[in-house]
């Protein structure tokens, strides 16, 4: 295989975990990330690329004779980067606009699951003239709780859980007069409230043959418990006791097969990472959402178990050659801890000075997400969600434990974290 000089989109920890496996790579020449945070710096080298301008970021793919352009969140898949890029015959890995509306337009998923029969709770679609027909559906609702969710990309903050009619009015004045999701709210979706406990399954296609590579569970909520406000992610752990081979298999014959074959009736094949969330009910597994992309802080948890070379299969996936690779994931089990600013996922201070000394260790990984340095050099704290703890265990148990102590070795003035990460899985075993 020919080296690859890569360029990998996006600054979180997503974005650090896989250039250290990017970095590791035989087949990676030079690596770029773009923006990239202080802790890919010392992997590759930052680029200060603005992602919404494609015209720039081509012009960098030339200039340093790119080959493999690596695209990490979701909003520039969502706007048609990879179609760009790939008008212009350059090689990127990640989906089409086509089909990354899997996640950017909530309704449109819905429609997808609808038509090819793919389960997922029962729901309504409302666009944004049709408020009042939304308010009145509200008003004759008979069965609480429902779930309320703006049509496109939030930021992980457009997803309203209602118990009470009161609350669902409350959510659709906020989705239509909060400034930050009313973009996103230009159709709203309102569906059943599916009972059950959430998995993440975690699959490579190139179009028409797929791999699942992992299965993990998110810790959205901010407080131990799964109580307080969403956040983009607290933690996670996989691969989660929930899902045993035989439950894996049944997702992927009625879930994940169908989603990627769906796909190609719609004349838009997604090729990537699909992130497919479920709820596990009593009727089975159900789609709660479609994500086009790693899911972050679960990427932290998948790429150290990732045993296959991460370049030569994301190759695969680009040239529609995934069936020739064999894919190896390690047995052990991983648990991610983010700590977080004081006042997350609300307003919070940055610029606080970071201490990390955690040992050197195999087996434990930090991952930088919202991070920055300062006049001096000094790491400083820079976003909500700060830094990841990743750690193996040969256990979950082990695995938790290690990512705890490990976390005795990060410091910042009101740094938060949850302590209960992966305890829902304990209780399976």
């Amino acid at each position: 295989m020919e080296i690859q000089n890569i360029l990998l989109i996006g600054s979180g920890g997503r974005e650090h975990a896989l250039a250290y496996a990017i970095s590791k790579s035989p087949n990676t020449g030079k690596l770029f990330i773009a923006p990239g945070n202080p802790g890919t710096a010392d992997l590759g080298t930052n680029v200060d690329l603005d992602t919404e301008d494609f015209e720039g970021i081509l012009e960098f793919i030339e200039q340093e004779e790119i080959t493999l352009t690596i695209v990490g969140p979701e909003k520039p898949l969502v706007d048609g980067l990879v179609d760009f890029l790939e008008d212009e015959e350059k090689l990127v890995f990640g989906p089409t606009a086509g089909a990354a509306r899997l996640e950017g337009s909530k309704s449109f998923a819905k429609d997808i699951m609808h038509k090819y029969g793919i389960p997922t709770a029962e729901y309504l679609c409302f666009e944004r003239h049709e408020w009042t027909r939304a308010v009145e559906h509200i008003h004759e609702t008979q069965h609480w709780p429902r779930v309320i969710k703006a049509d496109g990309l939030a930021a992980g903050k457009g997803v309203f859980v209602c118990d009470t009619k009161e609350e669902a009015l409350e959510a659709l004045e906020i989705l239509q007069n909060d400034p930050n999701l009313s973009t996103a709210s230009y159709r709203i979706v309102i569906e059943e409230f599916l009972k059950g406990e959430e998995v993440s399954v975690f699959v490579i296609t190139d179009g028409n043959d797929s791999k699942i590579l992992f299965q993990a569970q998110d810790h959205k909520r901010i407080g131990d418990g799964d109580t307080g406000l969403n956040t983009g992610g607290m933690g996670a752990y996989g691969p989660a006791p929930l899902v045993d081979e035989a439950l894996l298999t049944k997702i992927d014959e009625s879930i994940v097969r169908p989603s990627i074959d769906a796909m190609v009736s719609e004349g838009t094949p997604f090729k990537g990472v699909l992130y497919v969330g479920l709820m596990i009910t009593e009727d089975g597994p159900k789609v709660v959402e479609y994500n086009c992309r790693f899911g972050d802080p679960e990427c932290q948890v998948i790429i150290p178990a990732l045993k296959t070379d991460i370049v030569e299969l994301m190759l695969a996936s680009v040239h529609g050659k995934l069936e020739y690779i064999n894919l190896e994931i390690d047995s052990g089990y991983y648990t991610c801890i983010v700590a977080a600013s004081k006042g997350y996922p609300l307003s919070y201070e940055k610029g606080k000075p970071i201490t990390i000394t955690i040992p050197e260790q195999e087996d434990v990984f930090c991952f930088q997400a919202g991070t920055t340095l300062g006049e001096d050099g000094r790491l400083l704290t820079h976003g909500g969600r700060v830094l990841n703890v990743v750690a193996k265990g040969e256990t979950l148990q082990e695995s938790i434990d290690k990512a705890y102590e490990a976390m005795k070795g990060i410091q910042f003035e009101g740094m938060y974290f949850r302590k209960d990460i992966g305890a829902k899985g304990l209780r399976r075993l």
